[in-house]
């Protein structure tokens, strides 16, 4: 087991945030339009989503004032059984033509549980992908049957609205447990503070970043401290996409009143010669969005991981499991 003590009371709050990797969400500027149409064919069973054209997108490369854009289409909130569609990439502009159609066989009586989640990205030379807006159609009122909701129509490209929504691909999940110990040394006349313990058990389906190749490893950080001593990783576990970890972090220091300030900020990331490749991460904390008085970008946890921050500071003493969905983050940067 090793030990860190975040420096709540002395460092500052940390509200600055980079994207972990050049490319993906938040880096550019989020305009423009796209233009599609909807329609169900019933004697193919199928939904047809007819991908027209975009137009005034975010410029990937602002020197040149060009993007490389494609569209992406899921069927939400099942993404992973239908699967995503994409189009081709159209390279150097920002008002692409794709005049393609995407089908999903389904029948049509589900698709009333159903949501399109349409995006436009921007994929540069290293297959790497910057978002560039989303639309969201709700089908459960669609009128299929009328003329006017089979026509092309201009929809403005949005941002990602919540945080849950940043997630756009499967990136796997992570098994943990979390214990809050208020006083791990009882009878000491001087009051003592408590301790955070990470039990990072493994991770499920990660995604292959490089063919069939993977050396993954857990990093830990409690912000808001971002130095280097707060920084705990686990080892690297090659060869798999479900790793088994099974090691634990300690964190003192905190006081009762700290943990409705912290977050855990879990990344999983993919060491390859000298880099390392983010894979997925979680941030568990209350999901307030302010720490200690100040606003942060990072306290944006989803509800599944501040039911588990509940469970453990409402659960003295005891390890409370759970499994989570690995999802996209933008990382706080490390101070030195």
């Amino acid at each position: 087991m090793s030990k860190s003590v975040p420096a709540f009371l002395q460092d500052e709050v940390s509200g600055s945030v980079m994207s972990v990797y050049s490319g993906d969400f938040g880096n550019l500027e989020v305009k423009g339009s796209v233009q599609f149409a909807i329609d169900y064919v019933e004697s193919l069973k199928e939904l047809h989503v007819f991908v027209a054209q975009c137009k005034d997108l975010a410029a990937a490369d602002v020197k040149k004032q060009r993007s490389d854009p494609y569209v992406k289409t899921y069927l939400l909130p099942d993404k992973g059984k239908m699967g995503k569609k994409k189009t081709l990439v159209v390279k150097k502009t920002l008002n692409p033509v794709y005049n393609e159609i995407l089908r999903y066989k389904i029948e049509r009586q589900f698709l009333k549980t159903q949501k399109l989640n349409l995006s436009v990205w921007h994929r540069d030379t290293f297959k790497r992908n910057s978002f560039l807006g989303e639309v969201e159609l709700d089908l459960e009122t669609w009128d299929w049957d009328s003329k006017q909701s089979k026509q092309l129509k201009w929809y403005p490209l949005k941002r990602k609205t919540a945080p849950v929504a940043l997630e756009t691909e499967n990136r796997g999940e992570m098994k943990l447990a979390l214990q809050y110990v208020p006083e791990p040394s009882p009878g000491k006349k001087l009051p003592t503070t408590g301790e955070v313990h990470i039990w990072v058990k493994e991770c499920f389906d990660l995604p292959l970043l490089r063919g069939s190749h993977l050396n993954s490893f857990v990093k830990c950080t409690i912000l808001p401290d971002t130095s280097r001593k707060s920084r705990q990783k686990t080892r690297a576990v090659g060869k798999t996409t479900n790793p088994v970890f099974n090691h634990t972090m300690v964190y003192d220091g905190f006081r009762p009143e700290d943990l409705m300030e912290a977050c855990v900020e879990l990344t999983v990331w993919d060491h390859y010669k000298l880099t390392n490749q983010f894979l997925g991460g979680l941030r568990i904390g209350f999901g307030t969005g302010k720490s200690y008085g100040t606003e942060v970008d990072w306290m944006d946890s989803t509800s599944e991981e501040v039911a588990l921050w509940e469970k453990m500071v409402n659960s003295p003493n005891t390890w409370i499991e759970a499994t989570l969905p690995l999802r996209m983050l933008l990382i706080a940067k490390i101070s030195k």
